[in-house]
């Protein structure tokens, strides 16, 4: 009872949340043939500017421009992505459905409560959908996935790891760009942060990251546990 196995399934609170965190990344990657898939656990219904129907519009867009495969929203409520087993439960049948190798998830230290939320939510299904004999209403087989890694939103942390996205930061940004409704300063718009430099404030964090590796720009993520190396700490090959 599988669709699609993916390589990557990238999980967000919020419709954007994983194109500002890791959107060059998808990019590079998907060029490369890897399945990627992104989840969207709430509708964001909630948002000052947009609604949800055009918010959906410009989240497939920019999926499109990524070359995202699946794209999912689970409509839990916006502001309400507590530690509830139902939430869990429904994740855990996104990861069983998608049997990703990878699963990426918002950083815990974020100024918005859901995108720590989140990740929470997200470890604890990751955990669960290896467990057999943990049950929900769909039948997919357990799944164990490989590594859980966390991307950056609002926050600037000294990340464990970076990739270079210098080819693909075009990319990043058109696919910010579709969303419209968020970071274009329109007449009618709610005044917030996002329609407020946001996406240049991106582009400038991606770019003290790739500084620090001797790159253009980079993408940061967070682990936790430590980073296997064998014969890749050399660009080598076993």
């Amino acid at each position: 009872m599988h669709e699609l196995k993916l390589d990557i399934l990238a999980f967000g609170a919020h419709a954007d949340d994983v194109e500002i965190g890791m959107g060059g990344s998808i990019a590079k990657f998907a060029k490369i043939g890897k399945r990627i898939g992104i989840c969207d656990l709430t509708d964001a219904e909630l948002s000052s500017n947009g609604t949800v129907d055009i918010r959906k519009n410009e989240a497939m867009k920019a999926a499109e421009i990524l070359g995202v495969e699946i794209r999912d929203s689970l409509s839990l409520p916006d502001r309400g992505l507590y530690m509830n087993q139902e939430y869990i439960k429904k994740i855990v049948n996104v990861i069983r459905k998608y049997r990703p190798n990878l699963v990426f998830a918002p950083y815990y230290e974020d100024r918005h409560p859901d995108h720590g939320n989140c990740a929470r939510l997200v470890e604890e299904a990751i955990f669960s959908a290896g467990i057999k004999k943990f049950e929900t209403e769909d039948v997919f087989e357990p799944h164990r996935v490989k590594n859980c890694y966390f991307y950056m939103i609002n926050g600037f942390h000294k990340p464990d790891f970076v990739i270079d996205v210098s080819k693909y930061m075009d990319k990043k940004i058109a696919s910010l760009q579709a969303y419209k409704s968020q970071f274009i300063k329109a007449d009618e718009a709610v005044d917030t942060p996002l329609v407020n430099g946001y996406i240049e404030s991106i582009e400038a964090r991606e770019r003290l990251f790739g500084k620090e590796v001797e790159v253009t720009y980079a993408e940061g993520f967070m682990r936790n546990k430590p980073l296997l190396m064998n014969l890749d700490l050399f660009g080598e090959k076993e």
